[in-house]
């Protein structure tokens, strides 16, 4: 699973996959069910929707271009409605820097998606647009506040570059570990150098500790949508909270063949593993890397002679 390649190549630019119709391995053993991590068994999804519903955090990973997740984090929102709960939405695909301009939307009255996607200059064509449209109309039809979560990737892109140097609490080796090795295999087991290696975990690191701190900013209950490295509470959003004690993370794992069990599955910080049938895509490591993270090409050799 690399959950982080669609925002940590070091371009910083969403990369395009194919989004056929889902329903690819619908007859998984693993399909629409929810393991428990720290229970070691299968739940129910109105158990998830009761966890959901008793804590202060809720945090969906995905994979962002599967429909089925956006299908299944909508019943989750439709869930937490059913029990009266209302909740702040996060999504990592606005950037704080439109927050303002969303809730002068909101503030209106208008509960069109279309019009809060313009107002939070959601980037319809890196986001796969309409894919988080029912998430923001059931959003705005409940009124709830819509909260812009992310880093902008020109300030992650700066990160990158050591423009910037963010301050960020300390991990210790094993997490800053695990993240080198999760930009690896991110960039298609390339490893770049160490100076720039350092400098994209500290770009990821300095997304995560945005996102934890709008949720922070809200008093009540909150829902971040994100990609699933975000939700991860060994190394990511959840390190940064105020009150990681109280937050669920629930990720949508896309089923393997041949991998039968939830065991076969990484569960290091989720509490929840959800499992979907997975979504037909080409092969991202197909392409030659682009951005900085590129090898570098080899110097050109004079001619020879004669």
């Amino acid at each position: 699973m690399r959950p982080w390649l669609p925002l940590l190549t070091l371009s910083l630019i969403l990369t395009a996959c194919a989004s056929p119709p889902p329903e690819a391995n619908p007859s998984h053993v693993l399909t629409d069910r929810i393991w428990d991590v720290r229970a070691g068994q299968f739940i129910s999804p109105q158990q998830a929707y009761q966890r959901a519903g008793a804590t202060r955090y809720v945090l969906l990973g995905e994979k962002h271009d599967s429909a089925i997740h956006h299908a299944r984090q909508l019943q989750v929102l439709q869930a937490l409605a059913d029990q009266g709960r209302q909740p702040a939405l996060a999504l990592e695909q606005f950037d704080v820097q439109h927050q303002s301009a969303l809730s002068a939307a909101q503030n209106t009255g208008t509960t069109d998606a279309e019009a809060l996607a313009d107002a939070g200059r959601l980037n319809r064509e890196g986001w796969r647009w309409p894919m988080y449209k029912a998430l923001i109309n059931h959003a705005a039809q409940q009124h709830w506040p819509l909260l812009a979560a992310n880093l902008s990737r020109a300030d992650a892109r700066n990160i990158a570059l050591g423009k910037v140097a963010p301050e960020l609490p300390v991990l210790s080796a094993t997490q800053m570990a695990h993240l080198e090795d999760d930009v690896v295999e991110g960039h298609c087991g390339h490893r770049p150098n160490p100076q720039l290696l350092a400098r994209i975990v500290a770009a990821q690191r300095a997304r995560d500790l945005q996102m934890a701190q709008v949720l922070d900013s809200v008093p009540g209950p909150v829902v971040l949508v994100a990609g699933a490295g975000h939700v991860r509470s060994d190394r990511a959003v959840p390190q940064y909270l105020a009150e990681p004690s109280r937050a669920l993370s629930i990720t949508f794992v896309e089923v393997v063949d041949g991998q039968l069990s939830a065991s076969d599955y990484d569960s290091a910080g989720f509490d929840l593993l959800w499992f979907t049938a997975a979504t037909p895509r080409p092969d991202a490591c197909a392409k030659p890397l682009t951005g900085l993270v590129a090898p570098a090409a080899a110097p050109a050799q004079p001619p020879e002679s004669k």
